[in-house]
């Protein structure tokens, strides 16, 4: 709608709303639904600043104690948030790291992957410093420094590092990137929006923190302002009580059944031998649906180039995996998980609610090349998912799925290649025994 029209409603008085052209229930859930995904980024970025975020400092976690949905428990990972203006920019030290898979990733308010700091972006200066500038600021920074411009004054840092077969020196080599400002940059302040659970998505209320959301952080992508401005109307038309319990009803009805029916899919992805698979990621363009359904269920996604997530919820029959069942996942010896990888593969198998890894007594998470999986007589190699280690999995191709757990199973390829780069290859369908 036009900029005249969002004027001309915010101009009416309470009791006018009436007569005010009626949103439709499409309007409200579309509205909703590009909202959520900035306030999921709001959401994670105060829970952060809540857990001793400062900005421009790094925080080096422990490998596996991440807390949000679909982690990657194959690295280490180290996070931060920078704020730069035109007269400060942010240095990034990398360390020297060979023959182990690391990434500098830079995201904005939005969850969109700004660049990626590596050998492979930056061939021949894959470490030394690179400073994180606003665009056009004139800042004097240090010999040898490489520029990396950004279009927005504050960004998510999150470093990661291959854990392999020697997580100590994974470690070791963590702690030696570092992160500081070159001057005293004005910090942004911290939006405040809902804080709320993911399995109990906010109402109504979301529209409430419509203004201080959008206003904080530009959506980079040309082509959405018009879901802006319908955001705007929305939240405008939430002030009069009759409107806000309607709104409340449409979210609740239809945006949360909207949501449910492109997860499916992952937005407008496809889904093949029960396997999905996102048509973007980490660069979404005007696709801000897949865009929320991504920060919602696996938040700080990166580009396809550097990885590729199918999710697989259903078995042949079409059924939800659960712990209930045994299930095998069977690679043909030409179609191992190594040879579309250039990196390294994982599987994790997480809840369906808040998407978080299954707590079991084994305490194994994931299964990659580091359980050491054992390969069939033929060549091909069989993972295996159940409550109890079936007789005939070797331990290191079973994960543990704990009774009475509805769960999803998160497929990672780290440096995709052949099929799963091109989006011909989808893994083999979850066989219930």
């Amino acid at each position: 709608m036009r900029k005249s029209l969002i004027a001309a409603f915010m101009l009416l008085p309470m009791a006018a709303w009436a007569q005010a052209p009626r949103l439709s229930d499409e309007d409200i859930s579309d509205g909703y639904i590009y909202l959520l995904g900035r306030l999921m980024v709001t959401r994670q970025q105060q829970l952060d600043f809540q857990n001793g975020f400062k900005w421009n400092e790094l925080i080096h976690q422990k490998p596996g104690a991440v807390d949000w949905p679909n982690p990657n428990l194959d690295v280490a990972y180290s996070e931060a948030w920078v704020a730069v203006d035109e007269k400060s920019c942010t240095l990034v030290t990398v360390p020297k790291v060979e023959k182990r898979y690391f990434v500098v990733q830079v995201l904005n308010g939005w969850g969109e992957t700004l660049a990626n700091i590596n050998e492979r972006v930056f061939p021949s200066r894959p470490s030394g410093e690179f400073a994180l500038c606003l665009r056009d600021a004139k800042v004097d920074l240090p010999g040898g420094a490489v520029r990396v411009d950004l279009p927005v004054k504050q960004a998510r840092i999150l470093a990661r590092v291959e854990l392999g077969d020697d997580p100590d020196q994974a470690v070791a080599l963590q702690h030696q990137f570092k992160l500081h400002a070159t001057g005293s940059p004005t910090l942004p302040e911290i939006p405040k929006t809902p804080i709320f659970e993911l399995e109990k998505l906010p109402g109504v209320e979301a529209f409430d923190a419509a203004a201080v959301a959008i206003d904080s952080a530009p959506d980079i992508n040309p082509g959405l302002e018009p879901m802006q401005e319908k955001v705007r109307l929305v939240a405008g038309a939430a002030g009069d009580p009759a409107e806000r319990s309607r709104i409340d009803s449409v979210i609740r009805s239809r945006a949360f059944a909207d949501i449910a029916k492109a997860g499916a899919r992952i937005g407008h992805g496809t889904v093949q031998n029960g396997w999905a698979r996102p048509g973007v990621v980490g660069e979404y363009g005007i696709d801000y649906l897949t865009r929320t359904l991504v920060n919602y269920r696996g938040i700080w996604a990166n580009i396809k180039p550097e990885v590729l997530y199918y999710r697989g919820g259903n078995d042949t029959s079409g059924a939800e995996l659960n712990g209930d069942n045994v299930y095998t996942l069977t690679f043909p010896k030409d179609e191992l998980p190594s040879n579309f990888a250039n990196y390294f593969w994982s599987v994790i198998a997480v809840d369906s609610t808040r998407f978080r890894v299954l707590p079991n007594p084994k305490n194994r998470y994931l299964l990659n090349r580091e359980t050491k999986p054992q390969f069939n007589p033929d060549g091909s190699l069989t993972l295996y998912f159940a409550d109890q280690k079936p007789a005939d999995a070797p331990e290191g191709n079973w994960l543990p799925t704990p009774k009475g757990s509805v769960y999803r199973l998160t497929f990672r390829y780290y440096g995709p290649t052949e099929g799963v780069a091109n989006g011909t290859y989808y893994p083999p369908a979850l066989i219930k025994r």
